[in-house]
């Protein structure tokens, strides 16, 4: 008869692996269950066009990731994790050739926004510069679990984030702030009208003035493959191509951790209805570029740039949003996308490039955006086309079949419109429990949601140590 195992984990992603990895250190027994054939969920790297051509198919830019005390805690280096940090963390291209920017430094940020908002994006973000890492174990987490470590910093930043960014952006009288802003709520996969999308924007932006927008040297595998190697080293396996129907496939233990969607777990576990008010976002369209030079911007900023965001207003980028929600095919989308291999010579050839571009779409949605995906390129970076070598193409149909964690092509593994950015999967207290007592939730359904960062790995993690640190007493 197999040993009791202390806990299980149903999926190899960045959660499930930190959730591992988490428990394995505590000295527990834990074996991870993958039903594909290489580990990583939304951290993995595939030569996905031509031979030579590293992509990754979903999270590629890691501003999150970097600035993770789940990761910080962890000693991810030693086992070949490597941030590689763009001259410019993002730049935001406009048509007369000019960009604006988000960039390490504030003074720079406010200054590419004009000498009209230069001031009042530094009085923003002001109260938070150099408070990263008590605001990332702050709001990275369940919002009602324990007092904050900075209240004072919490409560000026919640008065700031509940807003939507639409309501954000009347601060500002000039659009490069305006747009800049509303790519960076866009993030959320929510219309900007919605609540807490303000705070999406203010995050993003404090981690490029606390850790940059960095990708992982070789792809985000890397993560995925560190946060693998540290669970063996702590006595911890990992078993790929092992597809969970149901409990009983699996190993006896005291604790079954699902990196999942809501509605899968339900499913395996036998929990019934028990996810059944789960509401899941709008999709992503992506397309994956093999190119046989550097995507030719006409804005300078853009050149230096790991990733550029393209929607010349905040009106066309809510418009795109808006359309995606409702229902409607994407013809002008806000795209945000992505040139890895200008940091990571790793990712291509000598003298090619990797890119890719997502813009929003519906969810289930099964047209095709390439058309309108190019068109947008070509706004800001005349004869992109003629330096594509091969695109791999990715609707939501073909996201849901990568990974069963994006319903319909959700990437964000359940809505962030409204009140579920922080209530997520369902209100509880608890949301890693369920209503059996030996299965978790750690997947990124659960707060404080998408994003490769571990945090809800590691917030489930200390949930099932509790309750079976109270079994053992």
């Amino acid at each position: 008869m197999p040993r009791m195992l202390d806990a299980v984990v149903i999926g190899a992603g960045p959660n499930g692996l930190t959730a591992a990895v988490e428990l394995a250190r505590r000295g527990m027994s834990v074996e991870v269950f993958e039903a594909c054939d290489t580990i990583g969920g939304g951290a993995r790297t595939e030569e996905l066009t031509l031979p030579g051509f590293r992509h990754d198919p979903c999270s590629a830019v890691h501003p999150t990731g970097a600035g993770s005390p789940a990761f910080a805690a962890m000693p991810l280096d030693r086992y070949g994790l490597e941030w590689l940090h763009p001259d410019l963390p993002m730049a935001h291209p406009f048509p007369d050739g000019t960009a604006a920017v988000l960039a390490h430094c504030v003074g720079e940020t406010a200054m590419s926004f004009g000498p009209r908002d230069a001031g009042t994006y530094r009085r923003l973000v002001a109260p938070f510069v150099g408070k990263w890492e008590a605001m990332a174990r702050d709001f990275l987490r369940t919002q009602w679990l324990g007092l904050p470590q900075d209240p004072l910093t919490y409560a000026r930043f919640g008065l700031v984030g509940m807003q939507p960014v639409a309501l954000l952006n009347r601060r500002f009288q000039d659009e490069k702030a305006r747009a800049l802003l509303a790519g960076l709520g866009a993030h959320a996969n929510a219309p900007l009208s919605g609540f807490g999308t303000s705070g999406m924007a203010l995050m993003f932006a404090l981690a490029a003035h606390a850790h940059g927008w960095p990708v992982a040297r070789g792809g985000s595998q890397a993560i995925s493959d560190a946060l693998a190697g540290l669970l063996r080293a702590h006595g911890g396996a990992v078993h790929t191509d092992f597809e969970v129907k149901r409990l009983d496939d699996l190993p006896p233990a005291r604790a079954y951790v699902f990196d999942t969607s809501p509605t899968a777990l339900a499913r395996i576990a036998g929990l019934g209805n028990a996810y059944r008010d789960v509401k899941y976002g709008p999709s992503v369209f992506k397309v994956d570029y093999a190119l046989s030079g550097p995507v030719p911007w006409t804005a300078d900023e853009a050149r230096r740039a790991g990733t550029v965001h393209i929607g010349p207003t905040s009106g066309e980028i809510a418009a795109s949003l808006n359309a995606a929600t409702h229902g409607q095919d994407p013809s002008r989308p806000f795209l945000i996308t992505a040139q890895p291999s200008l940091i990571d010579p790793t990712r291509a050839p000598e003298g090619k490039h990797t890119f890719w571009a997502y813009g929003h779409v519906p969810n289930g949605w099964e047209g095709d955006a390439t058309e309108a995906v190019e068109r947008q390129i070509e706004r800001f970076a005349p004869g992109f086309r003629d330096l594509v070598l091969a695109r791999a193409v990715a609707g939501p149909p073909q996201l849901a079949v990568r990974n069963a964690n994006y319903v319909g092509g959700d990437t964000a593994t359940g809505s962030a419109a409204g009140l579920r950015l922080l209530i997520r999967p369902k209100l509880a207290r608890v949301p890693y429990e369920t209503a059996h007592p030996a299965v978790f939730l750690c997947s990124q359904a659960t707060p404080p949601g998408p994003g490769v960062h571990g945090m809800s790995g590691h917030y489930a993690a200390k949930a099932v140590w509790r309750r079976l640190r109270g079994h053992r007493r």
